[in-house]
């Protein structure tokens, strides 16, 4: 297969790794009327989602120097595919915990291995352009994945969601099983002291710690919104399912638009200033999010505006510091894109876990979860500043 048509195999592979968080939100409240449990217990489905993401990604990196990118590529998609199937036959709750873990196992897969797989194939401006398109493309699905989430909810319940999700997964296997090249031609031989070794040397610079760490504050700040944005709009807000999945299209939209800009932004501003001013509005939206809270001030329509600014920040931001973090050590792409994945969604784990067991139906309590992602995230953005001012570029 030609290099041109990689990156549509990219996009499909990885539409049903993240777009499957999304289109099964509008289900929340339904779900957990049909098993009759408490909201911390559905939010849950997504702790453990991102429990079992934490495990995969640890592994496929590592795995795909010794195995091969395709083969760990098809091994992992296998088992997205089958936690997907198990999440739509779940005939109770534990049944429906276990399948998502065992899903979120797969779903690392694509995440780790594909952007691995663009380091190994593209370099520099190309290798952030192509991260920029990808994330702007993957964010236009992502913000249809909760209408359609929500039109499937309403017409035949929670399970169609999962249903979805399991017959694209599949035949986005038999795609790769057909269509997926090799990208790392030379293999080595898996040895666990050289992958503790790996992963030690990555733990141990400053300058990788603060690059992966940025992106991954912000995204599971923006989970934290997601695990409790249903009960939050439609039970709080008292909107209906449809009118919620317009608001959270809106907010996802608002991070697509900014990723199909941004390779034109960067250029402007220069990747330092672009950094810096994406994480500032970031942080600023969220702080007027608690202000306002705290003042009684909340509804749908400025929950939906703030979220909107902080996607806004996140995505002008993303592109920039991800490349860097898997450039720091070349010679290590695949074990730093898994260790980046996997303590991106142990953070996640972590903070969805916090905000289901905070969250108490008020609008404050759960932008003060999301606020103290976003303040990490900026300390470590200041860190990655001050790191690479010699590489900033003047505007032209």
């Amino acid at each position: 297969m030609q290099n041109r048509f990689l990156p549509w195999l990219f996009l499909l592979s990885l539409i049903s790794t993240c777009a499957e968080v999304d289109i099964s939100v509008p289900g929340f409240p339904q779900i957990a009327q049909f098993f009759n449990v408490s909201e911390s217990v559905i939010q849950a489905t997504i702790t453990y989602n991102f429990l079992g993401y934490f495990l995969g990604a640890l592994l496929y990196g590592p795995l795909s120097d010794s195995f091969g990118r395709r083969k760990m590529m098809l091994f992992g998609n296998a088992i997205l595919s089958i936690g997907a199937v198990g999440c739509f036959y779940a005939p109770s709750i534990d049944f429906l915990l276990m399948s998502r873990f065992i899903q979120g196992i797969g779903a690392s897969t694509s995440v780790v291995l594909v952007f691995t797989m663009i380091a190994d194939l593209y370099q520099g401006e190309k290798a952030m352009k192509l991260i920029g398109m990808m994330n702007a493309a993957l964010s236009i699905i992502m913000a249809c994945a909760p209408l359609l989430g929500g039109v499937i909810n309403q017409a035949i319940g929670w399970r169609g969601n999962y249903g979805t999700v399991a017959i694209f997964s599949v035949f986005v296997w038999v795609l790769l099983l057909f269509l997926l090249p090799e990208s790392k031609n030379q293999l080595n031989r898996f040895n666990t002291k050289k992958m503790m070794g790996d992963y030690r040397q990555l733990l141990t610079s400053s300058q990788f710690i603060t690059a992966s760490m940025v992106p991954s504050l912000l995204f599971a700040a923006y989970m934290s919104y997601i695990v409790g944005s249903a009960f939050l709009y439609i039970e709080t807000f008292g909107l209906t399912t449809l009118t919620f999945v317009v608001h959270q299209a809106i907010i996802v939209a608002s991070f697509a638009i900014t990723s199909m800009y941004a390779s034109k932004i960067i250029p402007i501003f220069g990747p330092n200033k672009t950094v810096k001013y994406g994480v500032t509005l970031s942080f600023i939206s969220i702080l007027a999010f608690v202000v306002l809270s705290v003042e009684g001030i909340s509804s749908a329509y400025w929950t939906t505006l703030f979220m909107s600014l902080f996607g806004i920040g996140f995505a002008a931001c993303y592109p920039i510091i991800f490349s860097n973090s898997l450039s720091i050590f070349p010679v290590l792409q695949g074990p730093a894109s898994s260790l980046i994945m996997g303590s991106r969604a142990l953070l996640v784990s972590v903070s969805t876990a916090i905000t289901g067991s905070l969250y108490n139906g008020q609008p404050f309590m759960f932008a003060l979860s999301i606020f103290f992602g976003v303040i990490i995230a900026s300390l470590f953005s200041i860190s990655w500043l001050n790191a690479n001012q010699p590489s900033e570029e003047v505007p032209a």
